[in-house]
């Protein structure tokens, strides 16, 4: 009877493989607007166009610096909420001081179209600082 066994090679081969599949099935931490972080004047509609995908799960991370005026972020309900900046049922996910710093945390744990604004003067209505997200499942 033949013995299975596996040599040192293929022990390492079949390492690096589940290596580089729990990389790739891994949530990620996205700050917004990436360098540029959540600041008045961004285009983040544009930003996300351009850093999509977001998969379920990933964290994303509103933060501003010290010498930017703070924002706050809201979840806006739906299209019609997000499309003319219509606030009045909107969830505050984070106040002007919880974005300072190291910001604030926000996971993408549902599959549905995720719509945020800032809710500071005109900040939305000047079509600057909203986005909307979809995640995707992880495959």
């Amino acid at each position: 009877m033949a013995s299975i066994g596996f040599n040192a090679q293929q022990i390492i081969l079949l390492v690096a493989l589940g290596a580089s599949l729990l990389t790739v099935t891994r949530a990620a931490t996205v700050i917004v607007g990436g360098s540029e972080n959540w600041r008045y004047g961004y285009n983040y509609t544009e930003w996300a166009a351009n850093t999509a995908p977001f998969y379920f799960r990933d964290t994303l991370v509103f933060k501003y610096e010290n010498s930017t005026p703070p924002h706050s972020v809201y979840l806006l309900p739906n299209l019609w909420s997000y499309s003319t900046c219509d606030f009045s049922k909107a969830k505050l996910l984070a106040n002007r001081t919880q974005v300072k710093g190291d910001g604030f945390k926000f996971v993408l744990n549902q599959w549905r179209v995720f719509y945020f604004a800032s809710g500071e003067a005109n900040d939305c209505k000047e079509g600057l600082m909203k986005m909307a997200i979809v995640p995707w499942p992880r495959f």
